[in-house]
């Protein structure tokens, strides 16, 4: 067992709240501690691959203010939080993982970013991640793979495994993450802590470097399930820069935990729990069940027949919407463009050539393909065939239970490099995680156990389409269940 990271004084958003509004500590303080912890930690972890010190320290001073002034004080007032490197941050480097993005500094804030800093949130900088966001391990980024906090030899999950990590390690309070197949719920679950995918269209998409923009998401990652609910209900909400957030009303999500679970039904879908599933994940995952049912939870077996169809569909329409979203990647409007070039074409082919990653090549070449004239009707169509009949599985399995509750991943976190010359076997490590993604419904990861080897478990809680205070409220129970690995 490799070592891992000492862990930090844990703070929850409340305790920081209350904290610097009776001024036992400053915003300032607080900060300069996290910045402290990412000097010593992030050369082992990776996490990091900017920090944003002048931006955060002029928030603080803000916080600091109100705070002497006796004002009320906002939702996430002086809370420390970092950003994964595909959401826009005026000013600050955008990267997406890929060199081709080298030298970029958008003009602008995603709207996520604006919704934070206008709730009194510190922004300490940008997270790692897998190139474009595509990746089950964090190992695809250019700037080097991210390292496990839990076990320094392992792999952290991805494509948000920056995000995972620094949460882990106590380098940031609550991180922004996003998710197309799992890759919030996925590293959450590998590195102990609280990632929450919401319902397509409940958080706008504005800002955000899109791989796939029918299933990306965007959501936080968090050590509690309340400070999840806290930051979930800040970002939440239409946005008119953004055609698909959704116009749906935002609960208040902190009442929702306090509601019980007794008489709820949970699903435990059969296909979940067959061949291929760690004998410890699962051992993990029934227990967590046992104890939702301990509470008053009602367990009923249920079938989502069509999953095994999930992956090989989700990653036809996922390298389709990329092999389109990336093509403006050319060397001319953003970032990296080669030197050695005589001709336009010779650039456009070089500057893609040198600035993407083998993984993202790969996938432009599949979507290309799935596109094509010729094959879209076998590929392209039959899948988004496929999607709508998992949407149909899940609304019909809805109509009966409450939640669903299901591993997050076959395995608990894998080697660094175990897995890198097997693209399959790396693919297959989403299985759990890419139906809700194709259905658009929420869901949540959290921990509920550890391995032999003391490496966190997660279980994976989903609900229906904008019915996130449903998951948050089994969540909360699951977590209040749970002792903390």
């Amino acid at each position: 067992m490799a070592p891992e990271i000492t862990k930090s004084p844990v703070y929850n958003i409340e305790q920081v709240r209350t904290s610097i509004h009776s001024r036992e500590i400053s915003a300032a303080h607080l900060a300069e501690e996290y910045f402290a912890r990412i000097d010593a930690e992030n050369s082992s972890v990776n996490a990091y691959l900017s920090v944003s010190r002048e931006r955060a320290m002029e928030q603080t001073s803000r916080i600091d203010a109100m705070a002497a002034a006796g004002t009320a004080l906002p939702a996430l007032a002086g809370v420390p939080i970092a950003i994964k490197d595909v959401l826009v941050v005026q000013g600050s480097p955008a990267t997406a993982g890929s060199k081709i993005l080298e030298g970029y500094q958008p003009p602008y804030d995603a709207t996520v970013v604006q919704r934070l800093d206008a709730a009194g949130a510190v922004l300490l900088g940008k997270l790692n991640c897998d190139e474009f966001a595509m990746g089950s391990s964090n190992e695809n980024s250019a700037y080097g793979p991210v390292r496990n906090p839990r076990a320094l030899d392992r792999v952290p999950g991805g494509s948000s495994g920056g995000s995972a990590a620094a949460v882990a390690a106590g380098m940031a309070l609550a991180t922004l993450g996003t998710d197309t197949g799992g890759s919030i719920r996925q590293p959450a679950s590998f590195c102990g802590v609280v990632g929450v995918l919401p319902t397509y269209g409940r958080v706008s998409r504005y800002g955000l470097i899109a791989f796939a923009s029918s299933l990306d998401r965007i959501g936080p990652i968090t050590s509690t399930v309340r400070d999840a609910a806290t930051i979930l209900e800040v970002i939440a909400g239409y946005d008119p820069l953004d055609a698909t957030s959704s116009l749906e009303p935002v609960p208040d999500y902190a009442a929702e935990l306090e509601k019980p679970i007794t008489g709820l039904k949970i699903g435990v879908p059969a296909e979940y729990f067959a061949e291929g599933l760690d004998p410890e994940v699962r051992a993990a995952v029934e227990g967590a069940i046992d104890k939702l049912r301990s509470e008053g939870a009602i367990v009923c077996p249920i079938s989502l027949p069509h999953t095994r169809y999930a992956v090989p569909a989700y990653y036809v329409l996922a390298t389709a919407e990329a092999s389109s979203n990336l093509a403006r990647f050319d060397g001319v409007r953003y970032g990296y463009r080669s030197p050695d070039s005589t001709t336009l074409t010779a650039m456009y082919r070089k500057s893609r050539d040198c600035g993407f990653g083998a993984e993202v090549k790969r996938r432009i070449l599949l979507g290309t393909y799935a596109l094509s004239a010729g094959y879209y009707d076998a590929y392209y169509k039959k899948a988004q065939q496929v999607r709508t009949l998992l949407t149909q599985d899940f609304l019909k399995a809805f109509n009966e239970v409450d939640a669903i509750v299901t591993p997050v991943a076959p395995t608990p976190a894998f080697k660094i490099g175990e897995k890198a010359d097997d693209p399959m076997a790396m693919y297959l490590a989403d299985i759990y995680t890419v139906t809700a993604s194709l259905a658009g419904i929420c869901g949540i990861s959290v921990p509920c156990g550890v391995s032999s080897e003391g490496l966190p478990i997660g279980a994976q809680i989903l609900g229906k389409h904008f019915d996130e205070g449903m998951v948050f409220r089994m969540g909360n129970a699951l977590e209040r269940l749970t002792p903390a690995g």
